[in-house]
């Protein structure tokens, strides 16, 4: 499955942002999908996950309450809604998908990545 991820951009602290990932090549409808993060110096973060049927998601701490996932299985589309965004939420915003399982945070877990999506969030 091919994935590309679309929807960064520069934003202002406490704004928000929609990104999207459109999956191609095999329907994403039996693919766990999730999103990752990485800002500059450091490692790819868990952001978010959500299972194949839309049933399970999973969120790091610190995007709690302000990011949420969602999967439009008809479109083969994965978003990522972000509000309140702030400074630390600045980096290459990645999706990625695994086949079918369990949801996990683990980005070893997951096989397929898209390119990459920048978000800065302005001070």
């Amino acid at each position: 499955v091919q994935l590309q991820a679309s929807g960064g951009g520069l934003v202002q602290a406490g704004g928000s942002l929609r990104l999207s990932c459109a999956a191609s090549g095999r329907t994403a409808r039996n693919y766990d999908m999730g999103w990752f993060r990485q800002a500059p110096g450091k490692e790819r973060e868990f952001v978010t996950a959500i299972s194949w049927s839309g049933g399970s998601t999973s969120y790091a701490e610190s995007v709690k309450g302000r990011f949420t996932i969602s999967r439009d299985s008809a479109k083969n589309t994965l978003y990522l809604q972000m509000n309140s965004l702030n400074p630390e939420d600045t980096a290459v915003y990645y999706c990625a998908a695994r086949y079918r399982g369990i949801v996990t945070v683990k980005k070893d877990d997951y096989n397929y990545w898209g390119q990459g999506t920048l978000v800065t969030v302005s001070s």
